[in-house]
């Protein structure tokens, strides 16, 4: 059986499509025929997208295929937060004459792809004994901010997505507190969710509060590509790469003049603020099961996740903080998480 997988993100959209068989002992083999990722906003719908990617492979006709979503799914259909992409899986089915199309949000798909995980696939920050019973976390910044759990159900777990990346930025301190008051004029809002900070756009963010709020000045090469970006002269430029490869170049090993102060300081708040927001996850569900850290950025400034900030942050909880020594934190090293979810989702609905 061929099975299409996709990861739909607000960037990048990740196609794979796997042939699966049985073995003489039920259990199922997966062959992966083709992958290829596509920028997402290069495209208007994901119609042309999965078009362009089945037209070059031969003899493909797939029986099922399953797409994680950036986005909230209700009923198999799903408005994209952060494309502007309807996509419904009736829809998908008629256009791309496919038997089975499923959608499920991309943390649920992440949910579903810790359970394939290897040691290999991981980079553990805290150790502690693991309940079995208990909840597992996974939360994970990259174009947004995503959250979701799963609840054990005897041999299996129960997947459920959450939208906890719009629940509302709660600042710490005096700093914080001024970057709340900035994101509010800035965008004119009366509230401020904490994907605003915790996500590449709240990497962004806090760094332009800064250089605003002329907390220190910004070094020419970083002005300049800063500047292309904001004015739309270069559009291939990832601001958020740019300041945090900008904080781990310069972080400790330079000389104080050469240091860049500014993104060093941005990649401070925004580690603190993840941690923070991990905790206050952590606190809600007490996943003594274990906490993944996904998304696209952790994995990317690992010296930042592990110089003991992160963690640090994450167990100032005042009276209950113990509580939050006995979970387990893991990074998530394999970037094909949603594809590994959304290849087990397929075949788990797809028998």
């Amino acid at each position: 059986m061929l099975v299409l997988v996709g990861d739909i993100g607000g960037t990048n959209t990740r196609l794979r499509l796997i042939e699966v068989t049985m073995t003489v002992k039920s259990f199922k083999a997966i062959k992966t025929i083709r992958e290829k990722k596509y920028l997402s906003t290069d495209f208007p719908d994901l119609v042309p997208i999965v078009q362009q990617f089945l037209a070059t492979v031969e003899e493909t006709t797939p029986k099922a295929a399953c797409f994680a979503i950036a986005g909230p799914v209700v009923n198999n259909t799903s408005n994209l937060t952060n494309l502007d992409w309807k996509l419904d899986g009736e829809r998908l089915e008629r256009e791309l004459n496919i038997e089975k199309v499923s959608l499920i949000n991309d943390f649920v798909a992440n949910s579903y792809g810790i359970l394939g995980l290897t040691e290999s696939d991981l980079l553990t920050l805290q150790s502690a004994e693991v309940s079995y019973d208990a909840p597992i976390a996974v939360i994970g910044a990259g174009t947004g901010l995503g959250e979701s759990f799963l609840i054990p159900q005897g041999d299996n777990y129960l997947v459920f997505a959450t939208e906890g990346g719009h629940t509302d930025f709660a600042p710490r301190n005096e700093l914080e507190t001024k970057l709340l008051h900035y994101l509010q004029n800035k965008f004119s809002l009366d509230r401020v969710s904490v994907e605003r900070v915790v996500s590449g756009q709240g990497i962004v963010a806090i760094y332009q509060f800064l250089r605003d709020s002329n907390f220190a000045s910004e070094s020419t090469e970083i002005k300049e590509k800063i500047q292309s970006w904001e004015q739309q002269q270069d559009t291939t430029i990832d601001p958020a790469a740019v300041i945090s490869q900008a904080a781990l170049d310069k972080s400790g090993a330079a000389a104080p003049a050469k240091r860049d102060r500014l993104c060093e300081k941005t990649m401070e708040m925004f580690v603190e603020a993840y941690g923070a927001e991990m905790g206050n996850f952590a606190l809600k569900l007490l996943p003594y099961g274990g906490i993944y850290i996904a998304g696209g950025i952790a994995a990317k400034i690992l010296p930042l996740m592990e110089d003991g900030r992160f963690l640090a942050v994450f167990k100032q909880k005042g009276r209950v903080s113990p509580l939050l020594d006995k979970i387990s934190v893991h990074i998530v090293l394999n970037a094909q998480l949603g594809l590994l979810g959304s290849v087990l989702y397929a075949l788990k609905f797809n028998k």
